[in-house]
């Protein structure tokens, strides 16, 4: 049971970074696709800069950096060149995955993976007994996560920021007659995204082993993505969703760890991405019936 709760937290911290990340593209009225992408880029850069300079500052600035410039294309190809999101989000995600394979062999002659002589920190190391052991492999950022989420709920629901970017999501030609430049606003939203997407990359890998593999993302960003949506948008809920589906993750972990031989290996890898569909489709059913029992309570009371 420890060996789960530990894989569940470790597995939660990434999804919860880029997750909420994720709200403010998603409330700015951006459907990111791209996370995947962000997240991929974020983390090659880490461990490359790492392995050069063996600064952990320089490794997390340059994924911020990279993470941003790559955001920024995004946006100016959706507010300038009016692109569709998806396509460009998903066009995004597939520059990530071949780039980071070329420039892996290009910069560092290295093929499917790369290692970095250092990692995030640990404020707790060695504990195998007790509470300590569940959070023991949690790195620096594991333990500032819950920060960083609350500091995400009071800067969308407490700020003139995060209601001009729910204006502009939720009802853009109000928000123009309001005076809001719409075009700046998504901007920022993308940025705020692209440190949560970037954070995601530097926790996957410098938190845990030190080492960047083709594909380390594994599809978390679309989870990521599925978590805010499931948590309706809400930082605090979102979280929370990172959790569950850091637990549907820790299952398969765990059930390969334990070499569970009458579960086929292909369907163990499939869990989180089973659980997530099905969460998010229960969560999508739940919702629509909620909303016409709303519509016909309110049809009922009309004279």
């Amino acid at each position: 049971m420890e060996e789960f709760i530990a894989s569940t937290l470790r597995s939660s911290v990434p999804l919860a970074l880029a997750g909420v990340g994720a709200l403010f593209a998603v409330r700015a009225g951006i459907f990111h696709l791209g996370i995947e992408g962000l997240m991929l880029a974020s983390a090659f850069t880490a461990v490359g800069v790492a392995h050069s300079t063996e600064s952990i500052i320089l490794a997390v600035l340059a994924a911020l950096v990279v993470s941003a410039v790559l955001s920024t294309i995004y946006w100016f190809l959706l507010d300038h060149l009016h692109a569709d999101a998806i396509i460009v989000g998903l066009g995004l995600t597939t520059l990530s995955v071949g780039g980071t394979a070329f420039f892996l062999d290009v910069i560092f002659g290295q093929r499917g993976r790369l290692d970095s002589p250092v990692g995030l920190p640990r404020p707790i190391r060695g504990a195998d007994d007790g509470a300590a052991s569940l959070v023991s492999e949690l790195s620096i950022l594991g333990w500032l996560t819950p920060l960083l989420v609350l500091a995400s709920f009071m800067l969308l629901r407490r700020t003139a920021f995060g209601l001009r970017i729910t204006a502009v999501g939720t009802y853009s030609y109000g928000a123009r007659a309001a005076g809001i430049r719409e075009s700046r606003v998504r901007l920022a939203a993308m940025l705020c995204t692209s440190v949560g997407s970037a954070l995601a990359g530097v926790e996957l890998a410098l938190g845990g082993l030190s080492t960047f593999s083709e594909g380390i993302t594994g599809g978390r960003g679309f989870i990521a993505l599925a978590a805010a949506l499931f948590g309706q948008l809400h930082p605090l809920a979102t979280a929370a969703a990172a959790v569950f589906f850091g637990a549907a993750n820790a299952i398969g972990v765990v059930t390969q760890v334990n070499s569970i031989d009458f579960v086929p290996r292909p369907f163990i890898l499939m869990i989180p991405f089973i659980i997530t569909i099905a969460a998010v489709t229960v969560s999508a059913i739940v919702r629509t019936q909620a909303q016409q029992r709303r519509m016909e309570r309110l049809d009922a009371h009309e004279p």
